[in-house]
């Protein structure tokens, strides 16, 4: 479980791998929310708007590294083309759904993500897609 997730929009992998270790600060346009698995959450997130199987995501090395270390030290996800778009045309029945699976998911699984707050999570990061999208830059993920 990751203490810091932060969700920020960067112009291409090499701006964003400068990010680690203090994270994006005001450099560039970010969310910041915590404790949950941000890897995982990725690639559910990602089942759930385009609809691959977990296990594909999980064989094709997804989410992909950017930067970071793979022991205890921060690092960077960069939120693939197919999950930055869907989100960023998600309407808001979409967020909602996908709010509730990954809550209902997490709670399966012994981790409890409140639903309105899954909610809030989705709804900001998709809202940041778009305003991504429009400016052509990237999604990525710092968490530490």
């Amino acid at each position: 479980m990751s203490i810091i997730v932060e969700f920020f929009a960067a112009p291409d992998d090499a701006s964003a791998a400068l990010v680690p270790p203090t994270g994006p600060g005001p450099a560039f346009e970010s969310l910041s929310f915590g404790n949950f698995d941000a890897e995982e959450a990725l690639i559910e997130w990602e089942c759930w708007f385009s609809g691959v199987a977990f296990e594909e995501l999980v064989d094709a090395d997804k989410p992909r590294h950017v930067a970071g270390p793979d022991d205890d030290g921060p690092v960077v996800l960069a939120l693939s083309p197919r999950l930055s778009a869907a989100l960023a045309g998600a309407g808001p029945d979409q967020v909602r759904d996908a709010a509730v699976a990954w809550s209902t998911q997490r709670a399966e699984d012994g981790e409890v993500i409140d639903t309105e707050i899954a909610g809030v999570i989705l709804g900001d990061l998709a809202a940041l897609a778009g305003r991504a999208r429009r400016q052509g830059r990237s999604l990525y993920c710092w968490v530490a």
